[in-house]
């Protein structure tokens, strides 16, 4: 488990998750919300069989000590490289877009799988990097945890009676480059590949982002950059009817996106094919394309013809 930046406690919550944790040293969990969650199943229920997190790295180093206790962790390592011949794969566990090639590239050029925190990249020439790899047989796999929110469930695979959707709106905190994959991996399950543009419009505090499907829907993504208490809300409109879907269960969330994970280094094979997460950061990169021009509307083509797909 690689990685902590402020804001982000994944090495507490991901590791626990996997490793169950210590109840006393949870409590000291600088994070409320994984204390809460987290806190709210027995320890002796918590982990995931076959797994285990065994080695820990984090940008602060004070910080280790104590997500260590609390995940149960044995090993903190001097740096991120010293992992390499003691583990079998890596977690990136940083939600910095931009540092996330630096972050990974040991790693692959050592052959170890490697999961990426989102967004796996906010920049062409990152995701060119990270394309290349794929193609070179790096195993990779990173998502938003929204991709796996239980409360989707019921509208996947043909099982809603909404119809076709005609409009979603999905709504995210912070920015659109930190979390916008948040509010956008969940509406991609629900449509599949194919947006076609999104234009990208500011306000002091606030961005909406307006996206088109080929299938004729339209998306709307608010990011709140104080919203943390609308994060994960989702409304869906259909020709039949219309549903708010409020995603608020964080463990569930997480265990299943680790479960993947678990799944692809034991298969060899993603659920999802690697092309669904180029066109997700093509779409983050069209949007930060249009705030950076005028908010024009960004065709995801423009950004796609300029990948090695």
């Amino acid at each position: 488990m690689l990685g902590m930046i402020p804001g982000n406690g994944h090495p507490f919550s991901w590791s626990g998750i996997i490793n169950s944790y210590a109840p006393a040293a949870l409590a000291q969990c600088p994070y409320a919300g994984i204390t809460k969650y987290l806190g709210a199943h027995p320890p002796e229920t918590v982990g995931i069989p076959g797994a285990r997190v065994t080695h820990l790295w984090t940008d602060d180093p004070s910080e280790a000590p104590l997500v260590a206790a609390t995940a149960l962790i044995p090993h903190v390592v001097q740096k991120p490289e010293d992992v390499i011949g003691h583990v079998d794969a890596v977690l990136i566990a940083t939600d910095d877009g931009f540092d996330h090639v630096r972050r990974a590239r040991p790693f692959v050029e050592a052959g170890l799988p490697v999961f990426v925190d989102k967004p796996l990249a906010t920049s062409l020439d990152d995701l060119r990097t990270f394309i290349a790899w794929g193609k070179a047989g790096a195993a990779l796999l990173s998502s938003s945890g929204m991709r796996y929110a239980p409360e989707l469930d019921p509208y996947l695979d043909g099982h809603s009676d909404l119809g076709p959707l005609r409009w979603v709106s999905s709504v995210t905190a912070k920015t659109w480059e930190r979390y916008g994959i948040h509010a956008l991996e969940p509406v991609f399950r629900l449509t599949g590949p194919g947006f076609t543009s999104v234009r990208l419009e500011t306000a002091p505090g606030f961005e909406l982002a307006h996206l088109i499907h080929r299938s004729g829907t339209q998306v709307t993504l608010p990011v709140i950059y104080d919203g943390v208490a609308a994060f994960g809300t989702l409304h869906l409109c259909g020709q039949n009817g219309q549903a708010t879907i409020r995603c608020t269960d964080t463990y569930t969330t997480f265990r299943r996106q680790l479960v993947a994970f678990v799944d692809f280094l034991r298969a060899g094979k993603s659920a999802y094919p690697f092309s669904d997460t180029v066109e997700l950061m093509a779409i983050i990169i069209a949007g930060l394309r249009s705030r950076a021009e005028g908010c024009r509307r960004v065709e995801v083509a423009e950004i796609l013809t300029q990948l090695p797909l």
